[in-house]
């Protein structure tokens, strides 16, 4: 889920890795220092908007997504509802 770092609010620890986005920039990633799940992306201070992993959330079901991207990495068991916009990589600029 994507949001203006302007509508969020971070707090506590985490742990930080960089790795090569789809785009070849640098993605940084933040993970929980406790078991490990990602939890959001983007540079805290840095960053105009950060990508907050629905599978972090209390309650994952609130998220109801309106496009899948990387769809071409999906496991083939994985069913797409019909009127999800899909991307077989990243959506185009």
């Amino acid at each position: 889920m994507g949001f203006a770092s302007s509508a969020v609010r971070f707090s506590g620890q985490t742990r930080r890795f960089r790795s090569k986005s789809f785009r070849g920039n640098d993605a940084v990633r933040n993970s929980c220092p406790v078991c490990g799940s990602l939890v959001f992306g983007g540079e805290v201070g840095e960053d105009e908007s950060h990508t907050i992993y629905a599978g972090s959330l209390d309650d994952p079901s609130c998220f109801q997504p309106k496009i899948a991207i990387f769809v071409r990495d999906r496991p083939a068991w994985v069913a797409m509802p019909p009127d999800l916009a899909t991307f077989e990589t990243m959506p185009p600029q």
